[in-house]
């Protein structure tokens, strides 16, 4: 295996990165849309809420990411393979997220709520103050571990023809006829990018750690 093979490898993961850092991005926010739909109890939505997360979380990614790029333009909507990959991992990882939030907000001390409300603060204010800090505290480990498992399940995006860090070490593999070398070079890589999620989370962590020992 050449320093080039090495290279086309370490595109896939750039394209790994892109596509998993995009859904997440769009399904963090999506996901705790749905759970404060579920939190409220709010008619029609809540029940679309439901459907959407069981069906979701019970389809696989490959399975997911055909459907919405062949079964689509059966009605109309056509969507190029990248598009299409980033609504497939948006979609799954929105549904993880709905439970992951909702698991959050189900565990939140009502009581702080009604003592806002006592001082007055607006509904927006006492989301924004009180609720959403501490379900970031509370829901981030869950939430940092669906962004790795997002990360793992991109290989599903191959089956429309994207290469993605699996993709690109099997045709490295094909093309030497030594898949040994390439796929640990894969894995090196999968687990380089898992390692800056978890970091990442060990600093939010150590800050609120560090700005709550300041508000005592």
């Amino acid at each position: 295996m050449t320093w080039y093979d090495v290279y086309a490898i370490f595109q896939g993961a750039v394209f790994t990165v892109s596509i998993s850092l995009a859904s997440i991005v769009i399904g963090l926010p999506l996901g705790l849309g749905f759970a404060l739909i579920r939190w409220s109890s709010v008619p029609v939505l809540d029940r679309f809420v439901v459907v959407y997360v069981s069906v979701i979380r019970a389809s696989p990614a490959v399975t997911l990411a055909l459907l919405i790029f062949f079964a689509l333009p059966v009605v109309g909507i056509s969507l190029g393979a990248v598009t299409a990959a980033v609504v497939t991992l948006t979609l799954s990882t929105a549904a993880f997220n709905t439970e992951i939030w909702r698991g959050a907000l189900m565990s939140f001390p009502r009581e702080q709520l009604e003592s806002a409300r006592a001082f007055g603060m607006t509904r927006g204010l006492r989301f924004r103050r009180i609720v959403f800090p501490q379900l970031v505290h509370s829901a981030l480990p869950a939430l940092v571990n669906e962004m790795t498992l997002q990360v793992k399940s991109s290989p599903a995006i191959a089956v429309l023809g994207l290469v993605d860090i699996t993709r690109a070490a099997s045709r490295v593999g094909a093309r030497t006829y030594d898949p040994l070398p390439p796929f640990v070079v894969a894995l090196v890589l999968y687990s380089l990018i898992v390692a800056v999620f978890v970091m990442t989370q060990r600093l939010i962590e150590r800050r609120r750690a560090a700005e709550m020992e300041a508000l005592r």
